[in-house]
């Protein structure tokens, strides 16, 4: 039998410890991508923007802008939550209702009534549920607060009854169905078919000034950085993995001893609360809010925005509902009478060659130039296999 004799002292291999392998290089280098990127956006947005586009065109932006802040809850709620939402519209209504009931007071004065009021002519005082949106400190909490209430009722009932999938969508499109009507039916308090519409002021500044409307936009552009960098934090932390846990397998996570309905619902809620506060800050961009942009419709185009730009990632739902709103201001002023077949078109096409979205062409991108993919992805256990390899004893 031959002995296994050990290697001397002075030719046996310093294994390099793993600890001295940096593997936060690639967080560092992460957190340096998404610091660049928001800094990009807000050069996009704050400088070039203004500096490129005429009032009218900024004016449009601020406008896709607020679609976009749809869109980055529905990419919670359902990228990665998988809930598809098909009634956001009725928080995106909530909000800017709200938001539009308090201006619409402050134009008529401290003792005067809306201007559609008097002129139906079915109300010689103002309603009761309206008094409350004559000050700032309750309006303008109740647009984000209002819409989150309602989804938390709402959501409280589907969930726990296990609700889910094609169900969801249905009820949730129903909602913003029953919505429109009852607005509609609410002629003398909500203005009808109209809406709530010649909104003059935003807090003492008259909206007809340019200047005005470009503090809006900064405000709103603002806003939708804020909750993409809410958004992203969101995602990445534990509660974000388990909202993908539980799209994937609901029944697993309630086997480990989570609730789904719970976790489901906060992302829900959150959804709401970022519809309704888009619905507050669309208000004083365009100057009306009407139950022709609350609906069923809308409430499509807000999903449809979100699968062009690609439901999985934080920037995609922004791009697609830019883009798609983009393209059908475009398509509408140069093909006014096909522009929802071109408009259609390009989401087929969107959706069979990038199924992924927009935000899927720079993975794809850096796919192509993949030779140095698999080695960042392997390096680590590389560098273990490689630090324990001079510890093993060779047999003789």
């Amino acid at each position: 039998m031959t002995a296994v004799t050990p290697a001397p002292p002075d030719t046996a291999v310093d294994p390099a410890p793993v600890s001295a392998v940096p593997p936060s290089r690639p967080a560092g280098r992460s957190r340096l991508r998404t610091a660049a990127g928001f800094a990009l956006g807000a050069a996009l947005l704050f400088a070039v923007a203004p500096l490129v586009l005429s009032d009218f065109r900024l004016s449009l932006l601020a406008k896709y802008l607020c679609v976009a802040m749809v869109a980055v809850g529905i990419g919670i709620a359902w990228g990665r939550g998988g809930m598809l939402t098909l009634g956001q519209g009725v928080f995106f209504g909530l909000g800017g209702y709200a938001m539009a009931m308090h201006l619409k007071l402050a134009d008529a004065g401290p003792a005067g009534m809306p201007d559609f009021m008097q002129l139906y002519g079915q109300l010689d005082e103002l309603p009761l549920w309206w008094r409350p949106f004559a000050s700032p400190w309750f309006a303008l909490p109740a647009t984000v607060l209002l819409p989150m209430a309602v989804a938390f009722g709402l959501g409280s009932l589907v969930f726990r009854r296990r609700v889910r999938g094609a169900y969801f969508a249905i009820l949730s499109q129903a909602l913003a169905a029953a919505m429109v009507i009852l607005l509609i039916g609410q002629q003398g308090t909500t203005g009808g078919t109209n809406g709530l519409t010649d909104i003059k002021g935003f807090f003492g500044y008259d909206l007809d000034d340019p200047v005005n409307q470009r503090m809006v936009y900064f405000i709103i552009a603002g806003t939708l950085l804020a909750l993409l960098a809410l958004t992203r934090q969101l995602i990445h932390s534990r509660y974000g993995e388990l909202l993908v846990a539980v799209r994937d397998g609901e029944e697993r996570v309630r086997f480990l001893g989570y609730d789904p309905a719970s976790v489901k619902l906060v992302a829900y809620v959150v959804a709401a609360g970022m519809a309704g506060l888009a619905g507050a800050l669309f208000v004083p961009a365009v100057g009306i809010i009407s139950p022709a942009l609350i609906g069923i419709v809308p409430s499509i185009e807000f999903v449809i925005g979100v699968a062009v730009g690609g439901r999985a990632t934080v920037l995609g739902p922004v791009l697609g509902a830019v883009a798609v709103a983009w393209a059908r201001t475009a398509l509408s002023e140069r093909f006014p009478g096909t522009w929802t077949y071109l408009q259609g078109l390009l989401f087929v096409v969107v959706v069979a060659f990038l199924p992924g979205g927009l935000a899927s062409l720079w993975a794809l991108a850096r796919r192509r130039d993949g030779s140095t993919a698999p080695a960042r992805r392997g390096w680590l256990p590389l560098a273990r296999r490689r630090a324990t390899r001079g510890t093993e004893v060779p047999a003789a």
